[in-house]
């Protein structure tokens, strides 16, 4: 059973939303703060989060940064206000996906199937086999999608869903210009507007990773104007 944590300091919507997700098949962990979600989801992981923006303790941007360290479970996060710089500070810091609050439980339902079947892409859709021609070698990168596995020189770096399949979708065919649309189509359900800031904020993520482990790291190339392409 596909398991949901549900973090909000609202009584009513953890109520609410949590009969309602498991009525929908799936079974649920509610945290009422930041701080015992933290606990919660690192002891026990989920496979997707749903975090509240404002709460005590610690807000859900905090919870996500410090989630982010050691976790790439994927994250929708609930926002009070209908406010750009929240969305794309959400996403900046690695959310999958948001919801501006009030929201129908239906609309959310739809986004968890989103963000899930986007997860299942990433991890691949069946076991492993050898020879499996899913892994992508190109130069110092292997990215293997059976298991959610990026390596660069032999050293592993820590991805989101998200940015996964953009760097899947601009390995795949080293020197060829992807547009900003095109890596929103490899990475986002059709159910889920971004805007190409977005893909702009990933990039910046993917880049900042890749240099944690190689400060040389030059793969990914912009082409202003146009789009980004991977340079094996």
């Amino acid at each position: 059973m596909t398991t949901i944590a549900l973090v909000d300091d609202d009584e009513n919507i953890l109520t609410s939303v949590s009969m309602f997700l498991e009525s929908e098949g799936y079974h649920v962990q509610t945290y009422h703060d930041g701080v015992t979600a933290l606990a919660g989801l690192t002891e026990s992981p989920p496979d997707l989060a749903i975090l509240d923006v404002k709460m005590p303790r610690m807000d859900g941007t905090e919870l996500l940064r410090r989630l982010r360290q050691s976790s790439n479970v994927p994250v929708i996060f609930l926002t009070s206000k209908d406010d750009e710089i929240d969305e794309a500070l959400g996403l900046n810091l690695g959310a999958d996906d948001y919801i501006t609050k009030p929201f129908s439980q239906r609309l959310l339902a739809s986004r968890i199937k989103a963000v899930l079947r986007r997860a299942q892409g990433a991890m691949g859709a069946s076991a492993p086999e050898a020879g499996d021609a899913k892994v992508v070698v190109r130069g110092q990168l292997t990215l293997d999608p059976n298991r959610h596995a990026c390596l660069w020189n032999g050293k592993p770096v820590r991805l989101t869903v998200t940015e996964f399949l953009i760097l899947q979708a601009l390995a795949q065919r080293p020197g060829y210009v992807k547009s900003r649309d095109q890596l929103m189509d490899a990475a986002y359900d059709d159910q889920i507007y971004v805007d190409d800031r977005t893909i702009d904020s990933h990039i910046k993520r993917l880049r900042k990773k890749f240099r944690a482990v190689d400060p040389d790291f030059d793969a990914i190339e912009t082409l202003y104007g146009v789009g980004y392409r991977y340079t094996a």
